[in-house]
């Protein structure tokens, strides 16, 4: 079944966008993996202060589990890392718990690893710890006076996992609470988790979009949501796409969108588990960007 928005430009550009945005980590084995370092791994190795959650190592984790290398899974995803490593698990909380301290706690209790990503798919779990590579300081540092103001959100590539998590949060703190979309209410629902594949999807539709200037939910093959993400392999119960077109504010876009009853109803839909995010910058006489967003119900 494939849903769609009302491709949407209100007045004022105060459009209802679809935004890119960061991973939520599957909280068990987080929780699993932060405890064994806090105690050692049952005592036998010296406790380790607890890791960071990176949306660009969920990312890395979702791409390991789709086929790829590890190491090509963290390069893709955009990770520098100096060292790193990688667990999947099959099976409950429990069975992952005493496979990690039995056989690969010390994968994952280094003290030197800072960073973490999780991507659950059924009983499967895939972890992907990190250290990222940091470039010795250099000796000209500015003084606070002296740093160039940040660039618009949202325009440079570099800028993508910060404002993903931006509005990761802002979504799902509109999920958590309900929302009254036109008529119709919607209760609290659970959080979305960011896909790295339905990312990709969106993006290069947000880049045909913006390089030959045109703004639908079918591309100028014909193919559909549904179409682009069967075409990389990716199967779901349901799909529903939001795109929009000018507003680089995280917070201003996912209020407008909100306004918008289509697209505030995908947003709350509780069916909905996964998104994928992606955007690009228009040309000529649109040089505003164009947002596209993946909304999904993965088959397990």
């Amino acid at each position: 079944m494939t849903r769609l928005s009302a491709r949407c430009v209100p007045r004022l550009f105060l459009v209802c966008i679809a935004l890119a945005a960061s991973a939520v980590t599957h909280a068990d084995a987080l929780d699993v993996v932060q405890a064994l370092r806090e105690g050692g791994c049952g005592g036998l190795l010296p406790a380790s202060s607890p890791l960071r959650p990176s949306a660009l190592l969920n990312r890395s984790a979702e791409l390991w589990a789709a086929g790829r290398s590890l190491t090509a899974a963290i390069e893709r995803s955009g990770y520098s890392a100096e060292r790193e490593g990688g667990l999947h698990f099959a099976g409950p909380e429990v069975a992952m718990t005493l496979s990690i301290r039995r056989s690969r706690c010390r994968a994952i209790a280094s003290p030197q690893l800072r960073d973490i990503g999780i991507y659950h798919r059924g009983m499967d779990t895939w972890v992907v710890v990190a250290a990222a590579y940091v470039s010795p300081a250099p000796s000209n540092v500015l003084r606070p006076s002296e740093v160039p103001p940040p660039p618009s959100e949202g325009v440079a590539p570099s800028e993508a996992p910060a404002l993903a998590e931006r509005a990761l949060l802002l979504v799902n703190e509109a999920r958590a609470r309900g929302a009254q979309c036109g008529r119709r209410t919607f209760g609290p629902a659970p959080p979305l988790r960011l896909s790295g594949i339905l990312s990709e999807v969106a993006s290069e539709h947000a880049v045909d979009m913006a390089e030959h200037n045109y703004f639908d939910h079918i591309d100028l093959r014909g193919a559909s949501p549904a179409d682009r993400i069967h075409a990389v392999g990716y199967r779901e119960r349901l799909v529903g796409e939001n795109i929009a077109y000018g507003v680089d504010s995280v917070r201003e876009a996912v209020q407008g969108w909100l306004h918008s009853p289509d697209h505030c109803e995908n947003i709350m839909d509780p069916r909905f588990s996964e998104m994928g995010i992606g955007y690009a910058a228009g040309t000529g006489s649109r040089r505003g960007l164009y947002w596209v967003q993946l909304l999904t119900e993965p088959r397990n």
